[in-house]
Protein backbone atom coordinates (compact mmCIF):
# COMPACT_ATOMS: atom_id res chain seq x y z
CA UNK A 1 0.00 0.00 0.00
CA UNK A 2 2.69 2.38 0.78
CA UNK A 3 4.56 1.67 -2.24
CA UNK A 4 1.42 2.33 -4.43
CA UNK A 5 1.08 5.38 -2.65
CA UNK A 6 4.61 6.94 -3.16
CA UNK A 7 4.66 5.69 -6.91
CA UNK A 8 1.18 7.76 -7.37
CA UNK A 9 2.91 10.44 -5.77
CA UNK A 10 5.61 10.53 -7.73
CA UNK A 11 3.89 10.12 -11.45
CA UNK A 12 2.05 13.16 -10.20
CA UNK A 13 5.07 15.23 -9.49
CA UNK A 14 6.47 14.06 -12.80
CA UNK A 15 3.34 14.94 -14.70
CA UNK A 16 3.50 18.29 -12.97
CA UNK A 17 6.94 18.84 -14.07
CA UNK A 18 6.84 18.27 -17.17
CA UNK A 19 3.86 20.44 -17.39
CA UNK A 20 5.57 23.18 -15.90
CA UNK A 21 8.84 22.61 -18.25
CA UNK A 22 6.45 22.66 -21.59
CA UNK A 23 4.65 26.02 -19.99
CA UNK A 24 7.89 27.38 -18.99
CA UNK A 25 9.06 26.94 -22.85
CA UNK A 26 6.31 28.03 -24.11
CA UNK A 27 6.43 31.58 -22.38
CA UNK A 28 10.36 31.65 -23.00
CA UNK A 29 9.62 31.34 -26.48
CA UNK A 30 6.72 33.53 -26.71
CA UNK A 31 5.01 30.59 -28.57
CA UNK A 32 1.58 28.24 -28.26
CA UNK A 33 1.54 24.92 -28.88
CA UNK A 34 -0.12 23.95 -31.20
CA UNK A 35 -2.38 21.04 -30.30
CA UNK A 36 -2.59 18.82 -34.18
CA UNK A 37 -5.68 16.43 -35.22
CA UNK A 38 -4.11 13.42 -36.67
CA UNK A 39 -7.48 11.53 -36.33
CA UNK A 40 -7.88 11.43 -40.42
CA UNK A 41 -6.07 7.61 -40.39
CA UNK A 42 -3.99 6.24 -43.02
CA UNK A 43 -6.23 4.36 -45.18
CA UNK A 44 -7.59 4.89 -48.91
CA UNK A 45 -10.14 7.85 -49.26
CA UNK A 46 -12.45 7.75 -52.02
CA UNK A 47 -15.45 10.21 -53.57
CA UNK A 48 -17.72 9.54 -57.04
CA UNK A 49 -17.50 12.08 -59.45
CA UNK A 50 -20.71 14.11 -60.07
CA UNK A 51 -19.23 16.77 -62.10
CA UNK A 52 -16.48 16.56 -64.71
CA UNK A 53 -14.18 19.30 -65.14
CA UNK A 54 -10.43 19.51 -66.15
CA UNK A 55 -7.41 20.04 -63.74
CA UNK A 56 -5.44 23.36 -64.09
CA UNK A 57 -2.86 24.34 -61.64
CA UNK A 58 -1.19 22.42 -58.23
CA UNK A 59 0.39 23.94 -55.86
CA UNK A 60 1.71 22.91 -52.35
CA UNK A 61 1.48 24.62 -48.72
CA UNK A 62 3.12 24.21 -44.93
CA UNK A 63 1.29 24.61 -42.00
CA UNK A 64 2.03 24.12 -38.24
CA UNK A 65 0.39 20.60 -38.41
CA UNK A 66 0.29 19.19 -41.87
CA UNK A 67 1.75 19.58 -45.77
CA UNK A 68 -0.88 20.34 -47.64
CA UNK A 69 -1.36 20.01 -51.79
CA UNK A 70 -4.24 21.47 -53.31
CA UNK A 71 -5.04 21.04 -57.02
CA UNK A 72 -7.43 23.50 -58.70
CA UNK A 73 -10.37 22.23 -61.14
CA UNK A 74 -12.17 25.12 -62.02
CA UNK A 75 -15.99 24.50 -62.76
CA UNK A 76 -16.01 21.23 -60.93
CA UNK A 77 -17.66 22.45 -57.80
CA UNK A 78 -17.49 20.02 -55.08
CA UNK A 79 -17.93 17.58 -57.53
CA UNK A 80 -14.63 16.11 -58.83
CA UNK A 81 -13.96 12.76 -57.75
CA UNK A 82 -11.01 10.89 -56.31
CA UNK A 83 -9.14 8.27 -54.60
CA UNK A 84 -5.96 8.76 -52.37
CA UNK A 85 -4.43 6.01 -50.72
CA UNK A 86 -0.86 5.15 -49.57
CA UNK A 87 0.68 2.49 -52.76
CA UNK A 88 4.26 0.57 -52.51
CA UNK A 89 4.85 1.62 -55.56
CA UNK A 90 3.25 4.23 -58.37
CA UNK A 91 2.99 2.95 -62.25
CA UNK A 92 1.69 5.43 -65.05
CA UNK A 93 -1.19 4.46 -66.60
CA UNK A 94 -1.91 3.30 -70.27
CA UNK A 95 1.72 2.44 -70.39
CA UNK A 96 2.23 0.67 -66.50
CA UNK A 97 5.98 2.58 -66.65
CA UNK A 98 7.38 2.43 -62.87
CA UNK A 99 6.93 6.41 -62.04
CA UNK A 100 9.63 6.45 -59.17
CA UNK A 101 8.67 8.90 -56.09
CA UNK A 102 11.50 9.48 -53.91
CA UNK A 103 10.60 9.39 -49.57
CA UNK A 104 9.56 7.07 -46.77
CA UNK A 105 5.72 6.43 -48.37
CA UNK A 106 3.90 7.04 -51.90
CA UNK A 107 0.38 8.62 -51.67
CA UNK A 108 -1.38 7.80 -54.93
CA UNK A 109 -3.54 10.45 -55.93
CA UNK A 110 -5.98 9.71 -59.03
CA UNK A 111 -8.60 13.03 -59.72
CA UNK A 112 -11.32 12.25 -62.11
CA UNK A 113 -10.60 15.36 -63.73
CA UNK A 114 -8.31 15.28 -67.32
CA UNK A 115 -5.06 17.47 -67.37
CA UNK A 116 -6.69 18.52 -70.77
CA UNK A 117 -9.58 19.74 -72.11
CA UNK A 118 -11.54 17.07 -73.48
CA UNK A 119 -13.46 19.20 -76.21
CA UNK A 120 -10.37 20.52 -77.78
CA UNK A 121 -7.58 17.90 -76.31
CA UNK A 122 -5.62 21.10 -75.80
CA UNK A 123 -3.13 20.80 -72.68
CA UNK A 124 -4.89 22.45 -69.26
CA UNK A 125 -2.27 21.30 -67.27
CA UNK A 126 1.49 21.48 -68.19
CA UNK A 127 2.75 18.10 -65.96
CA UNK A 128 5.39 15.43 -67.99
CA UNK A 129 5.55 11.67 -67.45
CA UNK A 130 7.48 11.05 -64.64
CA UNK A 131 8.16 14.59 -63.59
CA UNK A 132 7.78 17.02 -60.58
CA UNK A 133 4.79 18.95 -60.46
CA UNK A 134 5.20 22.07 -62.64
CA UNK A 135 5.42 24.95 -60.16
CA UNK A 136 5.47 23.10 -57.07
CA UNK A 137 8.90 22.54 -54.90
CA UNK A 138 8.69 20.79 -51.50
CA UNK A 139 11.99 21.55 -50.70
CA UNK A 140 11.99 22.04 -46.86
CA UNK A 141 8.63 20.81 -46.41
CA UNK A 142 8.54 18.40 -43.03
CA UNK A 143 6.34 15.73 -44.36
CA UNK A 144 6.94 16.08 -48.66
CA UNK A 145 9.37 14.66 -49.76
CA UNK A 146 8.82 14.73 -53.37
CA UNK A 147 6.01 14.99 -55.93
CA UNK A 148 6.11 13.09 -59.71
CA UNK A 149 3.55 13.56 -62.31
CA UNK A 150 2.03 10.22 -63.60
CA UNK A 151 -0.41 10.62 -66.14
CA UNK A 152 -3.63 12.10 -67.48
CA UNK A 153 -5.37 8.84 -68.74
CA UNK A 154 -9.03 8.70 -69.89
CA UNK A 155 -10.10 11.48 -67.84
CA UNK A 156 -8.28 10.73 -64.44
CA UNK A 157 -4.95 12.59 -63.80
CA UNK A 158 -2.55 10.23 -61.80
CA UNK A 159 0.00 12.22 -59.47
CA UNK A 160 2.40 10.88 -56.69
CA UNK A 161 3.51 12.53 -53.35
CA UNK A 162 7.05 10.99 -51.73
CA UNK A 163 6.45 11.74 -47.97
CA UNK A 164 8.74 11.11 -45.01
CA UNK A 165 6.55 7.61 -43.72
CA UNK A 166 3.23 6.61 -43.97
CA UNK A 167 1.25 9.43 -42.22
CA UNK A 168 -2.56 9.94 -41.41
CA UNK A 169 -3.93 12.21 -44.40
CA UNK A 170 -7.18 13.80 -45.06
CA UNK A 171 -9.24 14.60 -48.38
CA UNK A 172 -11.59 17.64 -48.47
CA UNK A 173 -13.66 18.77 -51.50
CA UNK A 174 -14.42 22.69 -51.42
CA UNK A 175 -15.72 24.33 -54.49
CA UNK A 176 -13.41 23.75 -57.27
CA UNK A 177 -10.79 22.40 -55.70
CA UNK A 178 -9.58 19.26 -53.84
CA UNK A 179 -7.09 19.79 -51.03
CA UNK A 180 -4.63 16.98 -49.64
CA UNK A 181 -3.68 17.10 -45.69
CA UNK A 182 -0.54 15.27 -44.77
CA UNK A 183 0.42 15.04 -41.32
CA UNK A 184 3.56 15.84 -39.47
CA UNK A 185 2.99 13.16 -37.02
CA UNK A 186 0.48 10.54 -35.96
Amino acid sequence: MRRTAAAVAALTLAVTALGTAATTATAATGQSVTACPTGWGSLDKDAASVNYAPLTNARTGRHDCYDRIVFDVPGGGTGVGYRVGYVDALYQDGSGDLVPVSGGAILSIRLVAPSYDPETGQSTYPGRARQPLPGVDVSGYTTFRDTRYASSFEGETLVGVGVRARLPFRVQQLTDKIVIDVAHTW
